[in-house]
């Protein structure tokens, strides 16, 4: 078995994997994370959720991988959810430091009961996607960060998924792996085809990253503005220094900032 690539549409003829309809989600009652939220993702889209800390980004991934439930407001999964139909890359790579690298891509079949030498082909395929496929046998401790990093991208995408989260996965990098992770994923993502909603503070990955950019502002978590970003892939050095980039850059920092100074006015 292998990943089979899947065609990326124009934006406006994609179809569409899942619906937010009117989310909120209350905690204890009187915190509310996520206020209203509507968001409509398509195959193949790459989705940046750009916005300060305690804006409801990493809780709407959580509302969307099943992990808590809405307060109100309903997910609607196109076709209905199966269990090989996301992936989930967190900000840590979370990988099992007693395993090798194979075993650790394994485990989302393993959990399923699946053998390892069923699923090796396409243990091998994710990490040749990622640049790791001469690694298998090295253990977590061999590795440096940003090869972690991509063992567990390699790790959500070997069951090839429909839709795959990122909750600010290279947050914790130094600022050239990161910028050579950004230009992988979306290699990877020209490979595969795959749609992804990716969690950011940064708004220069969200820009050189996206294709929709939705800006969020806290207290309550909301989206306040979308903005998309209407260039062709791949993207590279020309893009992140180009005028086009500034100023979407500029617009979507502008965005955020009114967000925030809006928060901040409904708070003194």
């Amino acid at each position: 078995m292998s990943l089979p690539p899947r065609q990326i549409r124009p934006l406006g003829d994609r179809p569409r994997i899942l619906q937010m309809q009117d989310l909120d989600k209350t905690f204890n009652g009187n915190v509310t994370a996520l206020h209203r939220m509507n968001l409509t993702v398509n195959e193949g889209d790459l989705i940046s959720l750009l916005g300060p800390s305690g804006c409801g980004k990493s809780t709407a991934l959580r509302l969307i991988a099943g992990l808590m439930r809405p307060t109100s407001g309903r997910i609607l999964w196109e076709g209905g959810q199966g269990a090989d139909d996301l992936g989930v890359v967190f900000q840590e790579p979370t990988l099992m430091p007693w395993a090798t690298v194979t075993q650790n891509v394994w485990l989302p079949f393993r959990l399923r009961g699946k053998s390892l030498s069923s699923v090796r082909s396409q243990i091998e395929q994710a990490l040749a996607l990622v640049g790791l496929e001469k690694f298998g046998d090295s253990y977590p401790r061999e590795l440096s960060g940003g090869m972690k990093m991509r063992v567990s991208i390699a790790r959500a995408l070997v069951t090839n998924p429909r839709l795959i989260l990122m909750d600010e996965p290279f947050a914790a990098l130094d600022e050239i792996t990161r910028q050579k992770l950004n230009n992988d994923l979306l290699s990877l993502k020209a490979a595969t085809g795959c749609t992804i909603i990716f969690v950011t503070h940064s708004v220069f990955e969200s820009v050189f990253l996206s294709d929709r950019i939705l800006v969020m502002a806290p207290r309550p978590g909301r989206v306040v503005k979308e903005i998309t970003v209407d260039e062709p892939y791949p993207r590279g050095l020309a893009f992140r220094t180009s005028a086009t980039y500034g100023d979407i850059a500029r617009e979507t920092s502008e965005a955020l900032m009114s967000a925030m100074g809006d928060a901040v006015e409904e708070h003194a």
